[in-house]
């Protein structure tokens, strides 16, 4: 969501008119609970095939859970440890910070990985609906962004999102709220994080991230839609913790839509009430 923009989510795509289809392997034009017996060898040739991909399944399971458990760094052979590069899509780490202010998690550490979960976490609390609301938005300001920038960038956020017309625009009322009868959905989901540039002082992150946006029940005239954005943050080392100096936003990558019909205003409303959003990303 860019600030200051019309946010242009009414004319995005959705997500896709058909129905999700399930196929079981094999199914095709049989019927595998009907029709005549077959002959003893072929059940024979059947139960083979299926003890075989059952073995199939078995080791792929073990395979993807090797390393996971039992804390050590070698693998299930007693070799050398893994290779953190032969899974590059893979989540990694440490375990979580513990730092936490007005809820969102401080405390990174000053690596490459401390960089990027600050700036996926600082992504997800400028994404939320609690910039919307005055004392909160003061609140993630001055969590998320470095000391000498605060006051400008509080300026800033507070002439967007005070704006009569930014708010009406997207469906708000003057305040920010909803109107009755409908739920205000914005969240920023992190899909990935990757350096662009470190040094101890100072890092580049991009945040690859979904966000969802609109308003959710029946009437609303800006239905929940879903978007795909990269931001890149510009984070600087201060008291001990990362924290934000700029950050650019660009469109994508954006996947193809699947064939999924959307869900109802009642079922997205609920959804969000039911569904609480993360606090930590990575």
């Amino acid at each position: 969501m860019s600030l200051g923009d019309d946010h242009g989510y009414d004319g995005e795509p959705g997500g896709g008119s058909g129905q999700t289809r399930t196929r079981l392997p094999g199914s095709g034009d049989t019927d595998i609970y009907g029709g005549a017996r077959r002959p003893a060898r072929s059940s024979s040739r059947s139960l083979i095939t299926v003890v075989g991909v059952v073995v199939l399944l078995i080791a792929a399971i073990a395979f993807a859970n090797r390393g996971g458990g039992g804390g050590s760094d070698d693998d299930a052979s007693g070799g050398a440890a893994k290779d953190p590069t032969s899974q590059p899509t893979a989540p990694t780490g440490v375990r979580p910070v513990k730092g936490n202010a007005d809820g969102i998690p401080t405390g990174y550490a000053q690596d490459e990985q401390g960089a990027q979960s600050a700036a996926a976490n600082y992504a997800v609390a400028l994404g939320s609906d609690g910039m919307f609301n005055k004392a909160r938005r003061d609140q993630i300001v001055n969590t998320v962004y470095a000391p000498d920038v605060v006051a400008a960038r509080r300026g800033d956020l507070d002439r967007v999102y005070s704006s009569e017309g930014f708010l009406t625009g997207i469906g708000l009322k003057p305040d920010g709220t909803a109107p009755a009868g409908l739920t205000f959905i914005t969240r920023f989901n992190p899909v990935g994080a990757k350096v662009e540039s470190f040094t101890p002082g100072r890092a580049s992150v991009s945040v690859w991230y979904s966000a969802l946006f609109g308003l959710a029940g029946e009437g609303s005239q800006n239905p929940v839609s879903e978007s795909w954005y990269t931001n890149t943050f510009d984070l600087r080392w201060v008291d001990g913790d990362w924290k934000v100096a700029d950050f650019t936003q660009k469109d994508g990558p954006v996947p193809v839509g699947r064939d999924q019909a959307a869900s109802g205003a009642e079922e997205m409303a609920d959804a969000v009430q039911q569904f609480g959003g993360f606090t930590y990303a990575r």
